[in-house]
């Protein structure tokens, strides 16, 4: 009989841990710390590793990332739970209730942003206003115009700011051109996610698409011409000395590829060719930010 109630409550707790990671949207919040480290590991005053400044920021991070999550959670509650890809969202399907996912927001919010003070003021102000951002303005505007993937890749962007502030304590030039980076990527990594979760998404009344009309050439030709921003941008690191030739090939190489995909979707404006756009999305950011500090030498 104990055995038992000790094998219910280890499954009562794995299943409290698994929607914890669902409320934060997990991956998604790797990804945007990942990238914020990376910027802070890329910032000149930045020698070498240190392991606990290292895993302190990627805490702060996570905490802040995961309450912006959260609150996205809450105020889309309702719409996560008409779309089939939300639905099992711990607040849309009711195993959690909305005091519950209001109380983890706000104590993760600001336990994380305290932590990033511990780095510099600017980088904790950064943190706030990205959360901000993103719960408040972002998250309540996808239902409005489609202009809210504009206003959602400035926090999408800022991580990059945040993790070269602490680094650097300033907002100099590199902090800017990994921001720029990160900022245009968006736009075809969104559309495409967008293109795939469409009936979704329109059921559900977000509006994501630049064309009123959805998938159309139209959409196709704003992702391509985002994707081309990301060629000058991507010279920058290595016109200012923040990286070498190396880096330089790699990511030329990562953007024109990006390029490829975009087209690609442009000439078979299918399902399938946007999905490839996404994935590619992934495997670029990691790749160019990697490449990056590989090949650092400010």
């Amino acid at each position: 009989m104990e055995q038992t109630v000790k094998q219910s409550s280890s499954l009562k707790l794995a299943g409290k841990l698994q929607d914890y990671k669902l409320l934060i949207k997990f991956s998604l919040s790797f990804m945007v710390v990942f990238s914020a480290l990376i910027s802070y590991l890329l910032a000149p005053k930045v020698k070498e590793y240190d392991w606990v400044a290292m895993g302190l920021f990627f805490l702060g991070g996570l905490l802040v990332t995961g309450s912006a999550n959260t609150i996205n959670q809450i105020v889309e509650k309702d719409t996560d739970a008409m779309m089939k890809r939300t639905a099992n969202r711990p607040v849309a399907s009711g195993r959690m209730s909305v005091e519950e996912a209001w109380t983890f927001a706000i104590i993760s919010g600001v336990a994380g942003v305290l932590i990033l003070w511990h780095f510099n003021f600017l980088t904790a102000a950064l943190a706030a206003f990205s959360l901000f951002l993103y719960a408040f303005i972002y998250t309540p505007l996808k239902k409005v115009h489609s202009i809210s993937v504009l206003v959602g890749a400035i926090p999408g962007g800022l991580p990059c700011l945040i993790g070269w502030a602490a680094g650097n304590d300033d907002l100099s030039i590199g902090g800017w051109i990994l921001f720029g980076i990160q900022f245009f990527w968006q736009f075809p990594h969104f559309w495409a996610i967008a293109w795939i979760a469409h009936k979704d998404y329109t059921t559900a009344g977000f509006k994501m698409m630049p064309s009123n009309e959805g998938p159309t050439k139209y959409s196709a030709i704003q992702a391509i011409i985002y994707s081309l921003l990301l060629l000058p941008v991507g010279v920058a690191p290595y016109l200012t000395g923040m990286s070498g030739l190396v880096s330089l090939i790699i990511v030329s190489i990562a953007n024109l590829f990006m390029v490829g995909q975009c087209v690609r979707l442009y000439r078979e404006m299918t399902v399938k060719a946007a999905r490839r756009v996404m994935f590619s999305s992934y495997i670029y950011l990691p790749v160019v930010l990697l490449a990056l500090l590989a090949n650092k030498l400010a």
